[in-house]
């Protein structure tokens, strides 16, 4: 563990074995400037191979890719296949990982050539002298916002990943980009920061989005050569990401150590997180060695989670908000929820989490042995797959949750217990969906602070009514309205509530509205007014925080 009081500053030593180097300026320099003249790019590794054989090798099926990028199956103009020849060269050696020879590696590559991608840790030669890759490094990319600004095409390098090579995966695998990084990229609030923390960073995907809206970022791991990754890839990308090669610290600092540890006493406006959730069956005399630390915490169950959504707050900044993934357990004949909630007690944290997957424990062990590419051995993945029932039993655990976690840190901590909202959307949503999330909070907020009654409201315009009634009925029997856009939830309306949103144009306050309802569908002896009134306000409270509705402009 490392002292909280001095936190390791990772960068002081150049090398870190079996990781590339970051040392070698030019060097990287002419790496970055190969790949790119070489057309290394996400749009250029997508035109080579076609849409069915992209799509393919984002599943990490090969074949495809390997038939197209066969030296044979360029055959029509010379140029052209020259060009697109190189560029299959370096797909084949890292996307792909087939060993190429140090010619062709040479003429795709001219400036970096073999020698100095063997010095820079990327590769090496076999036996037969061919070239063959010692890691993953891949494009990587997003496209820019509507003002023309955040747009980035990067490369991250990463250890290969299971499809690329035999045998079980290295304990201190550095993950490269996958669905779960991905996900967070695309959930995360962006808006400007001072300040922000990258937690458990891995080859540093969340940084660079970060670095894109934060005026410094830490970045953290427990993991020696996931830094060294992050180091490389940065330096690599020093140019576009607008980073200072000679003066890395100024936009970045990267951090060795566990959990919150290297950033005890600081505090930060932003904290993002795709921590080492999994779940794992904990052993007799276990060393962190035995563990797989791109996933695996540690800690049993789902206390890595439960500790960080404890935590977490304690380093943010007031009004600073983190954004985390995570695994929750939910013990037989418990509620999804009843776990996340008792983490919250009495913290004064705001927080909202969204289910988005349940499996049970069969699913669930399945899931992270194959990811490990522990099912190629036979015995193991019998004892391994027998733990993690065995574990999951001493628990009564029935199930396993998966979702998205924000918590903020409130400017103003107010007597009572925060706001905390649980919702499970197992459904496909709109991506990204960090500005939904984000429009979500701001309504919030503003029904926070505003009276409802006297507002004037419109219906979103990604807004639909759906009216369904069984033939020759006179009413209908379900009203629906349907979202388009970010979350895409449904709302189940009764009549009166269908009237209200009907009639919602921005001229009439919520409270003449209310009063013009209660007005038609009252009158009888059994009707009570007050409680009429208090319902509606509360369901159209409800739509406007869900953004079926919204405070006319």
């Amino acid at each position: 563990m490392t002292d909280p009081a001095t936190p390791t500053i990772f960068g002081t030593t150049p090398k870190t074995p079996d990781a590339p180097r970051s040392d070698l300026p030019e060097l990287l320099t002419a790496l970055a400037d190969d790949l790119r003249n070489v057309g290394y790019t996400v749009d250029g590794v997508a035109g080579l191979l076609g849409e069915s054989a992209h799509a393919a090798l984002a599943r990490d099926q090969l074949i495809p890719a390997l038939i197209i990028t066969e030296p044979a199956a360029f055959t029509g103009d010379p140029a052209t296949d020259r060009a697109k020849a190189a560029l299959a060269v370096v797909v084949r050696l890292w996307l792909l990982a087939v060993p190429q020879t140090e010619g062709d590696v040479d003429a795709a590559l001219p400036r970096v050539r073999t020698s100095g991608l063997v010095e820079l840790g990327l590769v090496e030669k076999n036996d037969g002298g061919a070239v063959a890759a010692k890691v993953d490094l891949r494009p990587y990319g997003w496209d820019s916002n509507e003002d023309g600004s955040g747009g980035a095409e990067l490369w991250v390098s990463s250890d290969l990943a299971a499809h690329q090579q035999p045998g079980v995966l290295r304990h201190d695998h550095v993950l490269g980009i996958g669905q779960a990084s991905t996900t967070l990229v695309q959930t995360t609030i962006r808006r400007h920061s001072k300040r922000a923390l990258d937690l458990g960073t891995g080859c540093g995907i969340q940084t660079f989005h970060l670095l894109h809206h934060s005026e410094h970022v830490t970045a953290t791991d427990i993991s020696e050569r996931a830094l060294a990754f992050t180091r490389f890839n940065l330096m690599l990308n020093a140019e576009v990401l607008h980073l200072d090669p000679s003066d890395l610290e100024s936009r970045v600092s990267l951090r060795l150590g566990s959990l919150l540890e290297p950033v005890a006493a600081e505090t930060f406006d932003l904290v993002v997180s795709n921590p080492p959730f999994v779940i794992t069956p904990r052993s007799a005399g276990e060393h962190s060695s035995d563990q797989f630390t791109y996933r695996d915490g540690g800690l049993p169950g789902d206390d890595i989670v439960a500790n960080l959504v404890r935590t977490l707050p304690g380093v943010l900044a007031p009004g600073g908000t983190a954004q985390m993934l995570g695994n929750w357990e939910i013990p037989a004949g418990a509620g999804w929820s009843e776990r996340p909630a008792s983490w919250l007690a009495g913290s004064g944290t705001e927080a909202w989490f969204i289910q988005r997957e349940q499996v049970g424990p069969e699913l669930y062990a399945e899931t992270w042995l194959q990811d490990a590419s522990e099912g190629r051995d036979r015995e193991l993945y019998r004892d391994a797959y027998a733990a993690y029932l065995e574990d999951f039993a001493s628990r009564d655990v029935e199930a396993i949750g998966f979702g998205m976690i924000w918590l903020r840190r409130p400017e103003d901590p107010r007597p009572g217990a925060a706001p905390a909202r649980f919702e499970e959307i197992t459904y496909p949503i709109e991506q990204p969906i960090g500005p939904h999330l984000a429009a979500a909070v701001e309504r919030a907020d503003w029904l926070d602070a505003h009276e409802l009654s006297g507002a004037h409201l419109v219906v979103a315009d990604d807004v639909t009514e759906e009216r369904h009634q069984r033939p020759g009925a006179e009413h209908p029997g379900v009203i629906l309205l349907r979202q388009g856009a970010g979350l895409r939830r449904t709302n189940l309306l009764s009549t009166e509530l269908a009237g209200f949103v009907s009639a919602c144009d921005g001229e009439l306050s919520v409270r003449q509205l209310i009063g013009a309802l209660a007005a038609l569908l009252g009158g009888g002896d059994d009707f009570d007014d007050d409680a009429f009134r208090a319902g509606l306000l509360s369901d159209v409270g409800n739509l406007v925080r869900d953004g079926f509705l919204l405070p006319a402009a």
